[in-house]
């Protein structure tokens, strides 16, 4: 894609400022300006549809009406409060809201800014729990980035320059993504939860889709089984449900397609609206396992609770339930996957397409995912490679797209692809 000057300006300013490990910018990538909705304008003027939603995060679209409503109403009145000592309202308001649509009777929630904050914290929570430390986690993984987090992420990539200091509690069992059977995989578990584990198991943390893995979905029955096993050796199922939850499937949660209700449920990324805001849910049951603050909490961070954030979250859940954005990611994300099926039929180069909702993955028989992202990129749709190559290209757009954005966007994709 030919390099705006604008897009190399911000590049190198960039690159005089920020660690060399955060951004490639070697070949000057759009810098974002603004957004609205499924769409995207960058320092160049160039506009884009972007279907990575943000990383997933714009499933109500950029600046939801709803989400920016409730931040201009915040911001005349308290950017940031106390949260574990002088509470925000807002927090109260947010937290009440997310309860009312969890899967259990009586809920308690840890509020964070990030998905590694929601994980740390059922992680933390499952050993308060069950007093056994170790977990069991799943080839492909992502949870994460923050140490804790990162030990129970499986890509070299992410973990081979810190691995020495990772904890050695966690033990890795393939994930059951199709062709391959659950049979095995759920044996290797249950005879890490009965002692094969050096390290006493208490948690199995899951995705119900693994995202960053390339959509890769689990066979039917597997995360029900799973749970049937965990719950029978006193472990925690630990569903994190970052990029799966709050919609993105069709439903609320993933897990809800598969009858299964988890022992704690990690969320964020939509959950925000835009802002960072994440969350480790439980019943109460499990959640008390904390012991009451007497002033000194011993899981909390100076932004818990910020009230920006808090009411991002309750414009998205507002905008969730008001514009049945689960509805709609599940209609949309049929045709997607019906129209993709159909347009790459054939095609030498495509080895896999498949989704659930708007989460879909394209995947190319070589590690392509890159190049076709690329040229997406030069016809004006954003998408984003995934896969431990790159083989597979991840799609996940706002679910406020109208059809016809969502036929453009796909036929773009199609003729990168082809």
């Amino acid at each position: 894609m030919p390099t705006e000057p604008a897009d190399r300006d911000w590049a190198g300013r960039l690159a005089r400022v920020e660690s060399r490990n955060v951004t490639d910018v070697r070949h000057a990538p759009p810098f974002w300006t603004e957004a609205r909705g499924p769409r995207v304008r960058d320092a160049a003027g160039k506009v884009y549809l972007d279907f990575t939603g943000a990383f997933g995060v714009a499933l109500a679209g950029h600046r939801h009406p709803l989400v920016e409503a409730r931040l201009r109403s915040q911001a005349g009145r308290l950017l940031h409060g106390m949260g574990d000592i002088h509470p925000p309202a807002v927090k109260v308001e947010f937290l009440e809201a997310l309860a009312a649509i969890l899967p259990w009777p009586e809920s308690r929630i840890i509020p964070g800014l990030s998905g590694s904050d929601a994980v740390e914290a059922a992680l933390k929570t499952a050993q308060l729990a069950t007093g056994r430390p170790g977990i069991v986690a799943f080839a492909g993984s992502y949870h994460g980035l923050t140490l804790g987090a990162l030990a129970t992420t499986h890509r070299d990539h992410f973990r081979t320059p810190f691995s020495e200091r990772l904890a050695d509690q966690v033990r890795f069992v393939p994930f059951p993504a199709p062709p391959s059977g659950a049979i095995g995989v759920l044996g290797t578990v249950t005879r890490l939860l009965d002692g094969a584990s050096p390290v006493p198991v208490g948690a199995v943390i899951v995705e119900p889709i693994q995202g960053r893995a390339g959509v890769r979905i689990p066979p039917p029955g597997f995360l029900a089984e799973l749970a049937g096993i965990v719950a029978e050796r006193g472990a925690l199922l630990i569903a994190d449900e970052i990029f799966t939850g709050m919609g993105r499937t069709g439903t609320n949660f993933a897990c809800d397609q598969e009858g299964v209700t988890p022992d704690l449920v990690c969320l964020g990324k939509a959950l925000g609206g835009g802002m960072p805001l994440s969350a480790c849910c439980g019943p109460v049951e499990v959640m008390n396992a904390w012991p009451s603050s007497t002033g000194e909490a011993i899981h909390t961070s100076t932004f818990l609770g910020n009230p920006m954030s808090c009411a991002a979250g309750l414009g998205f859940l507002e905008a969730l339930a008001g514009d049945d954005l689960a509805g709609r990611a599940r209609r949309l994300g049929a045709e997607a996957l019906s129209f993709l099926s159909e347009a790459l039929n054939g095609c030498d180069r495509v080895a896999a397409v498949r989704g659930r909702g708007l989460m879909l993955g394209v995947e190319m028989r070589d590690a392509s995912g890159p190049d076709v992202t690329r040229r997406a990129l030069e016809r004006g749709l954003i998408v984003l490679p995934a896969g431990e190559r790159g083989e597979v290209v991840e799609l996940t757009p706002p679910a406020i797209l109208t059809r016809d954005e969502l036929r453009a966007g796909l036929e773009i994709l199609v003729a990168a692809i082809r």
